[in-house]
């Protein structure tokens, strides 16, 4: 991977709790199948079954793997992304929320706060909240998140998933970050509002300290959200609409994976 953004093949795991015996034996059955449609991609089976070496806790002794995954740094990927428009001369304006665009036949009018402007093309690109701009599938969802002050000794390396994927974790150095949760209040994660509850955040604890790191003492340093996009389908929504404006949204929770063949496939609609 390009070290400017730290991308490590660490493996993604998905863990299954005590009380997910039938999920957890129901995706071990379909392992076989799955590997077979998605040999030819990677030459290799990609998932495969794995004993817990990590010390979770409350979990089944096994979990399932995709050998391939890998963490971003995400923090420097959006570094680099800013860098290289900054060189290419696109101007990055910030906290400017657009209201209203027109098309025309020329290209569209845009009103944003206080100011007016056009442009030849626009790209519709902010996944949860495009509903306020356009008449598409895509609903908000927030996602909830922590991340713990530095733990001596880390051992858990990797990105884990569990309860069908409503919970996130991984190392970011020496910490843990941890998401999720979602799946508690879906109407009321349905939103564009950021902001965390307490009803997420202290299950999100819970979980911390119960299943991630048992008999070991965690601080949390920083809480926030993001918000998502989603809706019916787990594919995004790229298409164009009259002669300028073409959107890319609703990316399932996956934006970092599948982002920039979002960006892609948008720049080549021009």
């Amino acid at each position: 991977g390009d070290q400017n953004i730290e991308f490590q093949r660490l493996g993604g795991h998905e863990i299954f709790l005590k009380k997910d015996a039938h999920l957890h034996d129901r995706c071990k059955s379909h392992l076989e199948k799955v590997n077979a449609l998605l040999k030819p991609i990677f030459k290799e089976d990609p998932f495969q079954v794995e004993q817990d070496h990590f010390g979770f806790k409350g979990i089944q002794d096994t979990y399932i793997t995709h050998r391939f995954e890998g963490q971003l740094n995400t923090g420097k990927m959006m570094l680099n992304l800013l860098q290289k428009a900054q060189k290419l001369g696109i101007m990055v304006l910030n906290g400017m929320a657009v209201d209203t665009f027109e098309e025309g036949p020329n290209g569209v009018y845009i009103k944003a706060d206080k100011h007016t402007f056009s442009t030849k093309k626009m790209f519709v690109a902010t996944n949860g909240f495009a509903a306020q701009l356009l008449n598409e599938k895509v609903s908000p969802a927030r996602a909830q998140v922590l991340v713990t002050c530095p733990i001596k000794d880390l051992h858990i390396k990797g990105t884990f998933h569990f309860d069908e994927g409503y919970y996130y974790f991984r190392n970011i150095d020496n910490r843990i970050l941890f998401g999720g949760g979602r799946n508690l209040d879906l109407k009321g994660e349905e939103t564009v509002q950021f902001g965390t509850t307490t009803q997420i955040q202290q299950v999100l604890e819970q979980l911390l300290v119960d299943v991630i790191l048992p008999e070991r003492e965690v601080e949390i340093e920083r809480r926030w959200s993001g918000i998502m996009g989603v809706g019916g389908q787990k594919n995004p929504i790229v298409k164009q609409f009259g002669d300028h404006v073409c959107c890319g949204v609703r990316l399932g929770g996956m934006g970092v994976a599948i982002g920039s063949l979002v960006g892609r496939q948008l720049a080549s609609m021009v």
